[in-house]
């Protein structure tokens, strides 16, 4: 029996969130196909395990109405081969799907008659489907940001927002991929420390040298950040850069990158890149 392999087959009415929905999955690792014809789900789940991924999502909407028949023996046959299918369905209330239509301007994927007509005519073709859902989520009171949070709690790590610290110094270029440049060159400068000069900031003996009387500007700088992060996660942003630089790239800015990623751990899932470390301390060997 084929290795299974977290599958999910994505769909519901259009206007209820699916193209946020399948980016989000996307952004939680899964390898994304939109709008596949069922008959195809298995060749396609086989070929994407062969080639090392480990999860996958279809999308399939009324945009696929010839082949929504043929969905329960796309579903069987992924099970059967061992992959053991998930669908999500996603829906919205009339009113709601209305609305959202008038503000982007789209047409229905139907459009045959009036946009309510194409969206109950969507409804009963898509019935079917709705019988097989393991997860049904109603978005008629969700925003983007809030359908991403849910879907990443079930099928994520429970971030789907990731806060990423970057040290950098600024005689070296201030990085252009950054949301938030911050400058922490006002903070005590363990250079003209000889004993710290060659240290990184990773040491404790320069972030002692660093925060003994910078710590005012730490707090600060930790609450900005925080709020800064804060705003960009409730905005729907998946991802958030902030760039730390003192003038080299070796000791305050990563020192201060380091203290961060600690501080902020629990409330946020963090990475950290020093990028211009490892040029700093080739200049002192």
């Amino acid at each position: 029996m084929d290795t299974p392999m977290q599958t999910l087959i994505l769909s519901g009415q259009s206007g209820a969130g699916k193209t946020t929905a399948l980016q989000a999955l996307e952004d939680l690792g899964f390898f994304a196909v939109d709008n596949l014809p069922p008959s195809l789900w298995l060749p396609l789940a086989r070929k994407v395990r062969d080639r090392g991924e480990t999860r996958l999502v279809i999308s399939v909407d009324a945009r696929t109405e010839k082949f929504i028949a043929d969905v329960p023996a796309g579903l069987d046959a992924l099970s059967e081969a061992g992959f053991e299918p998930e669908l999500i369905f996603l829906q919205a209330d009339e009113a709601s799907l209305i609305r959202r239509y008038s503000l982007t301007r789209r047409a229905h994927p139907l459009a045959e008659g009036t946009l309510e007509s194409d969206i109950r005519r969507e409804n009963a073709a898509l019935e079917e489907l709705r019988q097989f859902a393991r997860l049904t989520v109603d978005t008629t009171e969700l925003t983007a940001a809030q359908l991403r949070d849910r879907l990443s709690r079930r099928y994520g790590d429970g971030h789907a927002f990731r806060l990423q610290l970057l040290s950098f110094g600024f005689k070296r270029g201030a990085p252009r991929d950054a949301d938030l440049v911050l400058d922490v060159r006002s903070m005590p400068n363990p250079y003209y420390d000889p004993q710290l000069r060659s240290l990184p900031g990773t040491e404790p003996a320069v972030a002692s040298y660093v925060f003994e009387n910078g710590q005012a500007v730490f707090d600060r700088l930790l609450e900005f950040i925080r709020l800064m992060a804060r705003l960009a996660e409730e905005s729907g942003r998946v991802e958030y850069t902030v760039a730390i630089g003192c003038t080299g790239g070796q000791h305050r800015s990563v020192a201060v990158v380091e203290r961060l990623q600690r501080e902020l751990a629990e409330e946020f899932l963090v990475s950290t890149e020093h990028r211009h470390l490892a040029e700093a301390l080739r200049e002192h060997h």
